[in-house]
């Protein structure tokens, strides 16, 4: 039974990190499965305090993933046109021109929504900026905790 724990939490870990990158696969939460299934053999063991560390982790970096971005627009002078223009953005990107348009897509949107509100180019442009900064924020929090976890997850193994 614990080869098919480590095999599933392998999955997990590699899963969690592609999900960092990849918006359709929620990252940290899969790479915090991957630690508790390592957990729930019998030679790996972490302790409670981490277990309950790294699930708090895990929810606050999940949640500021959908809130950066938010307030990376708003930060550089977005509407609630171009913060929707955004998530909108991301959703067609994701779906429509992958892995491209997961970058793209968030910053089309933003400039597409406050163009639509009536605002300049250059303060649209300026909005989409805002909404790309959040972005890559916010893919660089899911990397950092994913990545831990799974140097956590290979430490333990050996």
């Amino acid at each position: 039974m614990d080869y098919i724990l480590i095999f599933l939490g392998i999955v997990m870990m590699v899963s969690g990190l592609l999900g960092c990158i990849l918006p359709v696969l929620p990252g940290p939460p899969l790479s915090y499965i991957g630690i508790l299934l390592l957990h729930f053999t019998e030679k790996h063991q972490f302790s409670s305090n981490f277990l309950i560390g790294w699930a708090a982790i895990t929810i606050i970096v999940y949640l500021l993933d959908y809130l950066i971005p938010i307030w990376g627009t708003k930060r550089f002078g977005g509407s609630k046109r171009g913060i929707w223009g955004s998530i909108i953005g991301l959703m067609i990107g994701m779906f429509v021109f992958p892995p491209i348009g997961i970058i793209v897509g968030p910053f089309a949107g933003a400039v597409i929504g406050e163009l639509s509100e009536g605002k300049q180019s250059k303060e649209a442009f300026r909005s989409g900026l805002g909404s790309f900064i959040g972005f890559l924020v916010g893919t660089l929090l899911k990397l950092v905790a994913s990545g831990m976890m799974t140097w956590y997850f290979i430490a333990e193994m050996i």
